[in-house]
């Protein structure tokens, strides 16, 4: 009886995972896919995909939109992530925290976590300047593409950093592989300073700052990040970090606050 038991548990926690994944690949994408494509892409036996798809359908989980049967993400998880904010102070104190770096330095301000083992910029407010720089929200980035990556992985030893980032995320936008001894010693370098800047990876024509947020175990929970045209971010390095390191110090702790009262 209690292998019966055992079974059922592990089938509905496999279940379970899988609904996950339906909805983080949803998310990935962008856009609404029928049940079979989302099966195909993730690799999954279509009809446990179709099984769970009509579960999330039924919960207000996934709704239907663009015809033909197509699914996306439904408005049942924008209420769940609304409770989620209502709960945690740090959302309202990010807010303005982005707008007041916004305004103090007229660039790209970024408040950033990790999301799994990849990178996503979570809160962001543009600059004033006419060039504009802008990211989609949400979106996962591979960790070593990224100046916040470096702190965001600072608390890992080395092998652990190897094992955590897919080896695939070491290959850079333009082709090439960026060594891993050399993400590990700027993670330490980054982690020696209290930040880290760079050009960026993926935008030739930027430059990024990056400060931790420190948690309450003390290591980097997020980051403060500013996305600047390259010359003007590096004439005006130590301005920019000043403010950054400002309002990262305010910030500290926060993600892990609840809302008071």
């Amino acid at each position: 009886m209690d292998a019966i038991q055992d079974e059922a548990v592990g089938k509905r926690a496999r279940g379970l995972d899988r609904a996950f994944e339906i909805l983080d690949f949803l998310r990935q994408k962008r856009q609404a896919l029928k049940p079979n494509e989302i099966a195909a892409q993730i690799g999954a036996p279509r009809s446990s995909v179709y099984e769970l798809v009509n579960l999330l359908l039924s919960n207000g989980i996934l709704e239907f939109t663009g015809g033909e049967g197509r699914v996306y993400l439904g408005r049942k998880l924008y209420f769940l992530g609304a409770a989620y904010e209502n709960h945690f102070d740090f959302t309202r104190e990010c807010e303005a925290a982005l707008e007041q770096l916004a305004d103090e330095t007229r660039e790209t301000a970024q408040f950033c976590m990790l999301d799994g083992n990849k990178y996503t910029v979570v809160r962001m407010r543009e600059g004033a300047r006419p060039f504009r720089i802008s990211t989609d929200i949400g979106q996962s980035v591979p960790i070593p593409w990224t100046a916040s990556g470096r702190l965001l992985v600072a608390h890992l030893s080395d092998q652990e950093i190897l094992s955590f980032i897919p080896s695939q995320d070491f290959r850079l936008p333009n082709g090439e592989w960026l060594d891993p001894q050399t993400f590990i010693a700027e993670v330490r370098q980054a982690e020696r300073e209290g930040l880290f800047t760079f050009n960026s990876i993926v935008d030739s024509f930027t430059h990024c700052f990056a400060v931790p947020v420190r948690g309450e175990e003390g290591y980097a929970a997020a980051t403060l990040c500013l996305v600047t045209p390259r010359d003007d971010g590096i004439a005006n390095r130590d301005r920019y970090l000043d403010c950054l390191k400002k309002a990262a110090t305010a910030l500290d702790h926060a993600p892990a606050r609840p809302r008071r009262g």
